[in-house]
């Protein structure tokens, strides 16, 4: 040990009041880290971080996204017992069955996945670091979607075997969307088939980042037992209980040429961000400080990815990728952040990262738990302190801060003051993710979180009316909490319909109101909503008489239907002579609507059919509204008949964005739905294909592509236009209608 722990307290005046304060630069962290390191059994240490007075210079907020199964919340895990949160590692699927901290669903424990995104605060080296775990099932996308909107920095995780895999790719998208710098860490070295190597270069090809290894591994697979740190030039290995115990030790001899050509590499990319390490490299005394300084300015500039290894499984490299998160990534500071003013026009206006600044907030997740809604807000501007007033901008409406809280997974911890750059949650305000809260006099309104459209749907149906009411309660929280699922009541079919991102999005919901709610719900597969249409011009005669003593209905409308291309309904009125009074025509037109709502082929609306009313007769006594109305509605219905009716189908505009690799794939895919291929562009890497598919054909969809591209593509689809169905599906229509009639009337 270089310094004891008496002497090291003396000669660096270092106690648990100051912290590192009186540590003079990058020696007084390295010190201060050796430290920690030789000494991190002592308690004492614990102590002296967490009193530390941090400012926002020390602060890190950090997400940790990758391909789902690639060990993030193993990798949070260790974080957390690293850095004293916990103090005992539980797996992902443990055996004692407690499950990993972040996991704090029941669902989540039984399925061994994250579903959830969850917040938790640690301290190293001096430094606060806010982490969000995140799922790495697309189904649960929003999650990564609305931490990587707060966050400023990331850590892409890959798997040394699986490399650059379907969600790897998603979430890349993601972090190059909010311009996240990212550090990659290469997982589960210890693996058979390990290839940090080859993920690297994948990195490289398929991601298009301008990745740089800061480590090599020290054996792969069964003989992994640490990485050689290219910066600093020592081998580090992870010893004791937990590997709690970091080693720095000589590079072994087969090693050292094989790092001091990677090291080549990774001071060739660094020196292209500062002319001081240039200058120094060429002239053979480039430091260990010149290095982090370009790397840093290269990683949050986005034109650098350091690559770090290990397994955090087996508790190798975790501190040197907490290490990088301290080193390489941004603090709030240095990211730059804007609102738009809306008392000037939507100017937009530059946040200021400082305590003494007008708060601005925004609220980026909703929970609603026991105790009511949780709001969670990362804050971009000046201090919130609790008890302060703050005004919510797109409601108008002002509240006041009652409890502050910072979340560890499913725990809470009452706060007095939640610092600028901080991320923090807040009780019982009425609000939806995505709003923002400012001191009252402000009027700023933050950019909202990118929702992608949902992608399937189901139809759930309830045993009983109590069943159904708790039914609606539990869809309203689940509507509120995420926005990518939607649910609503369609009026043609009358069935409750949910969408959402796939299939196990939406089995995690109904899994919820059956334990949750105690629902016992059934789901199906919803209704297409068709249509009917016209195929050519036929007339309408009709007389309504009817008599039945006194005052008579009488009413005769004479004209013609004809087909509408584009268009849902038209109303002409043509009568000459008023023999039909005018203050009957508008009763006409009502008439032929109430007519359109259902059809004779399979009872769906009427579409794209113009009426033209040329002809009537009317009497002075017995002419009414109902009786012109219902004249007009058995005069569409018979003439409907003679005009060669036919069934519409919804037609969807699909787009399928995926690595060219599957274009073969993507293209059969979507033509053995019915598909109309529209265009198609590859740039590459990837490939997007644009199509109109039938609605009737997407269902399942998002299954299939994901088994036919490996996961690795996604798709999007909205609505687009009718068109008429094949006669063989017609036949089909009408066939099960017909069956469906005949069992109602039996029933």
């Amino acid at each position: 040990m270089a310094h004891g722990r008496e002497e090291l307290l003396s000669s660096r005046k270092f106690s648990a009041k100051n912290g590192v304060k009186n540590l003079n630069g990058a020696h007084a962290i390295s010190e201060f880290h050796r430290f920690f390191y030789e000494e991190s059994r002592l308690n004492f240490i614990q102590e002296v971080v967490f009193l530390m007075d941090t400012s926002i210079t020390q602060m890190r907020n950090i997400g940790i996204s990758a391909h789902i199964d690639s060990g993030k919340t193993t990798l949070t895990e260790r974080i957390l017992f690293y850095c004293k949160k916990i103090h005992k590692i539980h797996e992902v699927k443990g055996k004692d069955g407690v499950g990993a901290t972040m996991d704090s669903m029941q669902l989540e424990k039984e399925r061994g996945i994250t579903i959830a995104s969850a917040a938790t605060n640690v301290h190293w080296r001096g430094h606060s670091i806010n982490i969000i775990d995140t799922p790495g099932h697309v189904d649960f996308t929003i999650e990564v979607e609305r931490a990587l909107r707060v966050l400023d920095g990331a850590i892409l995780m890959l798997c040394s075997v699986g490399g650059v895999q379907s969600q790897s790719i998603t979430v890349d998208r993601q972090l190059k969307r909010y311009h996240i710098p990212t550090i990659a860490f290469i997982n589960k070295c210890d693996r058979v088939g390990a290839d940090p190597y080859k993920v690297k270069n994948q990195l490289i090809e398929k991601l298009g980042h301008k990745a740089v290894l800061m480590q090599i591994p020290i054996g792969l697979e069964d003989h992994h037992q640490g990485v050689v740190d290219l910066v600093k030039m020592k081998a580090v290995y992870f010893e004791g209980p937990e590997g709690a115990q970091v080693v720095f030790k000589e590079i072994p001899a087969e090693l050292k040429k094989e790092a001091e050509q990677k090291r080549e590499e990774l001071l060739d990319a660094a020196s292209m961000f500062s002319d001081e390490l240039m200058e120094s490299v060429l002239e053979g005394r480039e430091t260990q400080e010149q290095i982090y300084e370009a790397v840093r300015e290269a990683t949050i500039s986005r034109q650098m990815t350091p690559v770090f290894m290990g397994s955090a499984y087996k508790n190798k490299g975790v501190h040197l990728i907490l290490d990088a998160v301290v080193d390489y990534l941004p603090n709030p500071a240095q990211v730059e952040n804007d609102a738009i003013d809306a008392d000037r026009d939507g100017e937009k206006v530059k946040l200021k990262p400082v305590s003494d600044a007008p708060p601005v907030a925004l609220a980026f997740k909703l929970e609603e738990g026991p105790y009511g809604q949780l709001t969670y807000i990362r804050i971009y501007q000046g201090d919130i302190h609790k008890g302060d007033p703050l005004y919510n901008t797109r409601t108008q409406t002002r509240f006041k801060v009652g409890r502050l809280i910072r979340m560890h997974a499913d725990t809470m911890e009452d706060i007095d003051k939640a610092e600028c750059g901080d991320i923090a949650a807040l009780f019982g305000i009425d609000c939806v993710s995505g709003d923002t809260f400012v001191k009252p006099g402000l009027n700023y309104h933050m950019t909202s979180i990118h929702v992608p459209d949902p992608v399937i749907s189901l139809a759930l149906s309830q045993e009983n009316k109590k069943s159904s009411d708790r039914m609606a309660k539990a869809l309203n929280r689940f509507v509120k909490e995420d926005p990518t699922f939607k649910t609503y009541v369609d009026h043609e079919s009358n069935q409750t319909i949910i969408q959402g991102m796939g299939e196990l999005h939406l089995d995690v919901y109904i899994e919820r109101m059956k334990r949750e709610y105690g629902i016992q719900v059934q789901s199906g597969r919803p209704e297409v909503a068709y249509r009917e249409s016209i195929q050519q011009r036929a007339s309408f005669n009709y007389a309504h008489k009817k008599q039945t003593g006194g005052a008579g209905q009488f009413g005769q409308v004479i004209g013609y239907l004809d087909p509408l291309e584009n268009g849902k309904y038209e109303f002409a009125n043509e009568v000459k002579g008023g023999n039909i009074p005018k203050e009957f025509i508008p009763s006409c037109d009502e008439g032929f609507q109430s007519a359109m709502e259902k059809g004779a082929l399979i009872e769906h609306p009427i579409t794209g059919v113009k009426v033209v009313l040329t002809d009537g007769r009317s009497h002075s006594v017995d002419s009414s509204d109902v009786a012109f109305r219902t004249a007009a509605f058995q005069a569409f219905k018979k003439a409907y008949l003679k005009a060669k009716p036919q069934i519409l189908e919804p037609v969807m505009k699909v787009s399928v964005d995926g690595p060219s690799e599957f274009a073969g794939n993507i293209f059969s895919s979507l033509t053995k739905r019915r598909g109309i291929i529209i265009s198609s562009v590859e740039d590459g890497i990837f490939v997007r294909v644009d199509a109109e598919v039938p609605l009737k054909e997407m269902f399942g969809y998002s299954t299939a592509l994901r088994s036919l591209t490996q996961g690795k593509a996604e798709f999007t689809m909205e609505f687009l236009k009718y068109t008429r169905v094949p006669d063989s599906i017609a036949d089909e229509l009408i066939s099960e209608y017909e069956e469906k009639k005949k069992q109602s009337l039996n029933q």
